[in-house]
């Protein structure tokens, strides 16, 4: 391949402004993140308050380095799911997922329900109450999935049944988010059921390869080289997150699942091999997150978020404290549970921004109250989980 000189001469000033201002924010983030980590907190909220503060308005510009950012938000998401999965087997994830349907009605029923009623109010019309009952339902897989690890939460009694409501979640807005871009944008319902049946066979698709394929991939993996496995795994995932993603279906839920269809050695590996490069893109990806939100149309419906956002933290608590029960968590778990899924984020903002770009203007600013002023408390509650339980627990006896 030839090297255009001339091209590669003008093109290096923006490398150079690139590398400058990717390179200044990640030293910021590590230097909070060993804040957070002093006092015994989650650096997520820290994280998201550096993207609003860098955003529009700010002194200071990262236009050079928009486009890495954006991207490299996503494949942090990718890699935060992808290594929740390799926690899991399929089979024990098949089992708990089934389990937990009552759940998943649950979640709906209890945390669509006042969206819908906010989207009608203050939108005030049907595809405003559609859409407003989508951010309120669905937890941040990503935060979640962050603050589990932070507070090593991975192997607690409580967290298979966080998990499953995720995932469902997650396969849920294979369904959702075709919907709604369809019919905000005023499509007619041929054209939904064509949008839905192609998300809904991308997500089968990666259920069935996981299932039949999982064991003969994981046999290979754990005979390769570690440079081998860094690059099989990270490769086969971002394909899988593509493909679901070009189906509409979510590129997080394809990476779950590639972290579930991976057992023993080769996941054991993959884990250790992957985790430096997901706390990067992880802190990439929050602060993509923060950035993505104008500082400027938050005040006007503060209130109105605030409110939503009270209502929505207990219905999501609820939710939790219902999920985990059925685990057999005492009152801590359930607790814990319910705290660390009221975080909402990256799917809130996808379907705020498909109204907005179809002219549902309202959504945006109400959206982005909504979801910052959760995505900011929610890991700083679930720190703090076993405190807020305590009122809920057995008294001794003789007490």
């Amino acid at each position: 391949m030839s090297v255009d000189w001339a091209l590669a001469a003008a093109v290096a000033p923006g490398i150079a402004d690139l590398l400058i201002e990717v390179g200044a924010v990640l030293f910021a983030l590590g230097l909070l993140g060993g804040l957070a980590r002093r006092y015994g907190l989650s650096p997520v909220p820290l994280y998201l308050l550096t993207g609003l503060a860098l955003g529009e308005g700010s002194a200071v510009s990262l236009d050079a380095s928009t486009g890495f950012l954006f991207v490299g938000a996503e494949i942090g998401l990718i890699l935060l799911l992808l290594t929740l999965g390799l926690e899991f087997s399929a089979d024990e994830f098949a089992s708990v997922l089934r389990h937990h349907l009552p759940s998943g009605f649950v979640d709906l029923l209890l945390n669509a329900t006042p969206g819908a009623v906010a989207g009608w109010l203050l939108l005030d019309s049907w595809t405003g109450a559609l859409v407003m009952a989508g951010v309120t339902w669905v937890s941040s897989s990503g935060i979640v999935a962050r603050v589990l690890r932070d507070l090593d939460r991975l192997s607690n009694r409580e967290t298979p049944s966080v998990l499953a409501i995720l995932v469902l979640e997650d396969i849920a807005m294979a369904v959702y988010l075709p919907l709604v871009a369809v019919l905000v944008a005023g499509g007619g319902i041929a054209q939904v059921v064509i949008a839905v049946s192609a998300s809904v066979t991308a997500v089968l698709a990666v259920l069935v390869g996981s299932r039949h394929f999982g064991d003969r991939l994981s046999h290979r993996l754990a005979q390769a080289e570690d440079e081998q496995v860094l690059l099989r795994v990270f490769g086969i995932t971002l394909v899988v997150a593509g493909l679901t993603t070009l189906l509409d279906a979510s590129a997080a839920v394809g990476a779950f699942l590639v972290g579930l269809a991976l057992t023993g050695q080769a996941a054991e590996r993959s884990r250790a091999l992957l985790s430096p490069l997901r706390d990067v893109f992880a802190a990439v990806f929050f602060v993509s997150f923060g950035l993505s939100i104008d500082p400027s149309t938050l005040p006007p419906v503060l209130l109105g978020a605030a409110v939503l956002a009270a209502v929505t933290l207990l219905t999501k608590v609820i939710t939790g404290w219902y999920a985990a029960g059925r685990e057999g968590a005492g009152p801590r778990g359930r607790m814990r549970a319910g705290l660390v899924l009221t975080a909402r984020g990256e799917f809130a903002v996808v379907i705020a921004g498909l109204a907005v770009a179809s002219g549902l203007d309202g959504a945006g600013p109400l959206t982005a109250a909504y979801v910052l002023i959760l995505a900011v408390t929610s890991p700083v509650l679930a720190r703090f989980a076993d405190d807020v339980a305590r009122p809920f627990m057995p008294k001794p006896a003789g007490a």
